[in-house]
């Protein structure tokens, strides 16, 4: 299946700024290309979605879904981020690879099967505010969309089913003393006490482990601690990177990691968390059947949102995400849109074969 109707829309939202929170232009441009394309879209906050011609209620729904929002440009960009580039089969820019070609490509794949008839329906949810986990991305549209079965986000795999994923957690962590003169040893030292809780953290081991996802991955990442040379500070901050596992719930952790430090833990939000999908599930066995391979994916995406079986696949590679000089193949495209349709038309013969 071609990837020519797709590319010149990548273009287009490269060449439009679409940094979290800021989607208003790229998400004016889904809609306009959807309703150009007599797909009925509408539209909520920076959301766009469309519902398939033989839209049923009584019938399940799967969701399409991947976003149309992007990290700001990373340092070491050779190339302007926002000029779409083809150099050697590759088109350059940001948000190429995350997730602008999952985008084009669920949309391509959506509108082939729009007017087909299907064991279940077909929603495809374009969101915004996914690269920073907002409020006014998929939360708020999926109240909107209905029963939903299963979905398939969108996001850069190289077309692998990612069947788990992590989940996050964010920690502001703060150790408190009292300051003091550092020459005449008064005091005491917040750094010290932080630096003792950070050594409880990285010994830290939880009883429960995943089947899946192994144990929980527990990183301190920055600190903030002091004022002057000679000053023992009273205070010092650091943050800690948490990914669990759906051995724990998020609240369930936070509680075990308060337990083993004396400092005070407050988590920038506890809604991330860790997702699996059964492996009998017929979405996982429509996947294998086309020749995906499963794995366990160490990233957070709007599966973690959605609340519901779901797997993760799109063209592209997670490893150019963020990057300097963001590229997609165009072959990946291609590809995704035919890996796609075929996924779709498989999943309808396991659910008609099941009915």
């Amino acid at each position: 299946m071609t990837a020519q109707p797709a590319i010149p829309l990548l273009q287009q939202l490269i060449a439009t700024p679409s940094f979290s929170r800021e989607e208003q232009a790229t998400a004016q441009l889904l809609f306009d290309a959807l309703q150009q394309q007599r797909l009925a879209p509408h539209r909520h906050l920076n959301n766009v979605y469309s519902r398939c011609e033989r839209y049923d209620e009584a019938k399940p729904t799967l969701l399409l879904c991947s976003h149309h929002d992007t990290v700001r440009p990373a340092a070491g960009y050779t190339r302007n981020p926002f000029a779409p580039t083809v150099e050697s089969g590759k088109l350059y820019g940001l948000g190429s690879n995350d997730a602008g070609a999952s985008v084009v490509a669920l949309m391509a794949a959506y509108r082939a099967l729009y007017r087909q008839p299907l064991p279940f329906n077909l929603t495809l949810a374009l969101v915004a505010e996914e690269e920073v986990q907002g409020p006014n991305g998929v939360e708020a549209l999926r109240p909107l969309l209905g029963d939903i079965a299963c979905a398939i986000v969108g996001e850069p795999t190289q077309m692998q089913a990612a069947v788990a994923e992590r989940g996050l957690m964010v920690l502001d962590c703060t150790a408190r003393g009292r300051q003091g003169h550092a020459a005449r040893g008064e005091g005491d030292n917040a750094l010290y006490h932080a630096i003792d809780d950070i050594r409880r953290l990285q010994a830290l081991r939880f009883p429960k482990a995943s089947a899946s996802m192994g144990e929980v991955k527990l990183t301190a990442t920055m600190m903030t601690c002091g004022t002057q040379h000679n000053v023992v500070p009273a205070e010092c901050k650091f943050v800690v990177d948490v990914r669990p596992t759906d051995a724990y719930d998020n609240h369930e952790l936070l509680a075990l990691i308060r337990a083993a430090v004396q400092c005070d833990v407050q988590p920038r939000s506890t809604r991330l968390r860790a997702s699996a999908i059964a492996g009998g599930h017929p979405l996982v066995q429509a996947a294998r059947a086309v020749g995906r391979a499963t794995y366990v994916s160490p990233t957070t995406s709007d599966i973690a949102l959605l609340r519901l079986p779901a797997i993760k696949m799109g063209p592209g590679d997670s490893a150019r995400s963020h990057a300097a000089d963001e590229y997609v193949a165009l072959s990946e495209v291609e590809e995704a849109i035919g890996t796609y349709v075929a996924l779709i038309s498989k999943l309808a013969d396991l659910w008609s074969a099941t009915a």
